[in-house]
Order: C-alpha cells, then structure tokens, then sequence
C-alpha cells in the first residue's frame, strides 16, 4: 500500500495535485500572517470528520475552510455547512468549488466573508458543531468567540498547533494549564482527540498539529459570577503566574489584603497558585471579591 495521498479514491474531496492546482489557477501563495497550511489529505480530512461525529442533522460551521478541504468532507456529512473565511481571494472561489465538486450539495453550502473574530450572525439554523482547521495565530481568540457567541454549538473539533492543544486540553496543575485551560473549560468539557502529522499539509509547518474535542457542559457552571468577572480573575491570576494568588489578585481586589479576604471566602489558600485551580474555584473567587475587605 502506498502511503502517499491518492486522487483516485477520493471521490469529490481534494487532493495534492488539486489544491496545487487551485491555488496555481487563484495565484494563491498560503501565508504565514494568516497562518495557512492548507491540508492536502483525503484521509486526514475524512478522519476529521469521524473523530468530530458529525450526523446527517448536524449544522457544522467552520473557520477557516481555505481552498476547501476539509470543507468538501463536511458537506458530505452534515445536513448544511456553514464556512466562514476572510481571504477576498479564498471566499470568492470556494463557493465555484463546492458547486463543481458537490452538485447535489451546493443548495446546502454558506459562505460567510468575515473575520471570524467579528462575526456574530450565521446564515440559516444555528449551527450544532464546529470543525476546523484553525489558523494558528488566532486559534484560541476565535475558538473562545465562536463557542461565547453561538451557545447552540454543542460539539467542537479543531485542529490547532500541537502546543495550543496541549494548553487547551490541560488539567489544573499541569505546567501549560493556563488562561485557554480556563476559559475553554468554561464552556465545555474539553480533551485531546488525535496527533495530525505535518506531510498532510501544504506547505508543510515547522511545528506539529493536534485535534482538540469540546463538548460543551449540559448545564451552565453554577454561579452567581458573570462570565466577564470569572475570565477577569482568571487573566489576573496568570498575568503574574509565578506569584501566589493574594500577591497575582491584588490589583484586581483593590489590595492584598482584599484578595486574600476573598481568597479565604471562596476557600481557597492564599498561598495557592492560579495552576493548581479549577474554574469552578475561580468562579468562587470572582463571587466573593469585596468580602470583608
């Protein structure tokens, strides 16, 4: 069996001589201020769609979809697909590939030209899932926006740096577990879901990819703490990581003394780190700022 990516059994989906062959045709160069690799695989993009679970009733959107990759698979899995994509050049075209590649598909097919860090609306039912290949330098911004600002998206699979996966993924305690650790667990229930290889890109990145699963909780954390005042305690607590939380919440209680009274509220020690905490434990801090102080 060869290992290289075969044209012939991919059906409508792309592979190497295709997306060499589009971007040739589009003057499409992938550039590293957007953060483009471009996946090449049939395979990859297919095992994407599996690993992600999409269903015939699912209303996928994705970030991103560039020459259209992974963007044909999801058609074919899911009951509409909404892509959202930036590049003037990229947007224009994908809509002409979907219809050449997927006939029968294309009345199922929106295209959003945004940023997606700006969009706030989609086209059509709200979206049940999220898939996609995310731009490196903007994965965990668009990641956190999509997942606040389209609350009916229950299931989440995106490929991202393989260290940004790491982080997202972390338990408290970990050395990466951080502000995306936090925020993202947020939302959901959150966890590595598969390595990506670097050959399934074009042009191949420096640095290796990860999946990241979100399955977003059932029910909303239990608090009385708004989302912007647990995230305002979260940014505080590792803007100075090293330090213990009564020195890192200072400025954000007003004082030492007022962080570690609200420290000692939530039960927490004042000695503790911002690693070693849950977001359960950061929406108690955020709930007792002003206690005592």
């Amino acid at each position: 069996m060869s290992s290289s990516p075969s044209t012939d059994d991919s059906g409508p989906l792309l592979g190497p001589a295709d997306i060499r062959e589009l971007a040739a045709a589009l003057g499409v160069r992938p550039t590293k201020q957007r953060g483009q690799n471009f996946v090449i695989d049939a395979n990859t993009v297919r095992r994407i769609v599996r690993t992600a679970e999409v269903r015939p009733d699912d209303v996928v959107v994705e970030v991103g979809p560039g020459l259209g990759s992974l963007t044909l698979a999801l058609l074919e899995a899911a009951d509409r697909l909404i892509a959202v994509e930036i590049d003037d050049v990229l947007a224009a075209a994908l809509p002409s590939t979907v219809a050449a590649r997927l006939p029968e598909r294309a009345d199922r097919f929106a295209l959003v030209h945004s940023d997606a860090l700006h969009v706030t609306e989609l086209p059509g039912p709200p979206p049940t899932a999220l898939v996609a290949n995310l731009p490196y330098n903007v994965a965990v911004p668009v990641l956190l926006h999509m997942l606040a600002r389209f609350p009916s998206i229950e299931r989440t699979l995106v490929m991202v740096q393989a260290e940004v996966a790491d982080r997202l993924a972390a338990p408290p305690g970990s050395k990466v577990y951080g502000v995306p650790s936090v925020k993202a667990a947020w939302y959901a229930e959150v966890k590595r879901a598969g390595a990506i290889g670097r050959n399934v890109f074009w042009p191949a990145p420096n640095v290796d990819s990860g999946l990241v699963s979100l399955v977003r909780r059932a029910e909303p954390l239990k608090t009385t703490a708004s989302k912007e005042e647990v995230f305002a305690v979260v940014d505080a607590a590792f803007a100075q990581r090293r330090k213990t939380l009564r020195a890192a919440l200072a400025g954000w209680a007003g004082s030492a003394a007022a962080a570690e009274a609200a420290l000692v509220a939530a039960g927490i020690s004042p000695q503790a780190r911002g690693e070693s905490l849950t977001v359960e434990q950061f929406a108690a801090i955020a709930e007792h700022k002003g206690s005592g102080a």
